[in-house]
């Protein structure tokens, strides 16, 4: 079972049922067991804050990833889950300003941006990065 804990500021309108529909498919054939991601919609202040604290960048980004084990990275104690236990992927944390300007760049949904970006964070918490 995929299980997707969604926060928002108040005044940002997302549909939760479709951001937790689009997780469910993308892990569900992908993860046995169940699992567990959170997915946070914030403005620019708070991203270009959280994108400053952990990457050094001072602006606001689209998306952040912060995954409980990064899967890509050697670890010296291997993250292992008892059997029947959550898998806790971590949490992807979209900024709502960033995916309206990309929506509008691209001549798309702020709904197909914000499922986008928060799939974009669901692959760097299984590991799946991209060069910077």
């Amino acid at each position: 079972m995929v299980r997707v804990l969604i926060q928002t500021e108040s005044h940002y309108p997302i549909n939760r049922v479709r951001i937790t529909q689009a997780v469910t498919r993308a892990l569900v054939t992908r993860i046995k067991g169940d699992v567990e991601v959170s997915v946070t919609i914030i403005g620019d202040r708070k991203m270009k804050s959280l994108n400053f604290q952990y990457r050094k960048k001072d602006y606001a980004t689209d998306v952040l990833s912060f995954p409980l084990q990064d899967a890509s990275q050697p670890s010296p104690v291997p993250f292992i889950n008892p059997p029947g236990a959550t898998m806790y992927l971590g949490d992807v944390v979209v900024s709502y300003p960033q995916a309206i300007l990309e929506a509008q760049e691209t001549n798309k949904l702020v709904d197909d941006v914000v499922d986008f970006l928060v799939l974009h964070g669901i692959e760097h918490l299984l590991g799946n990065h991209h060069p910077e």
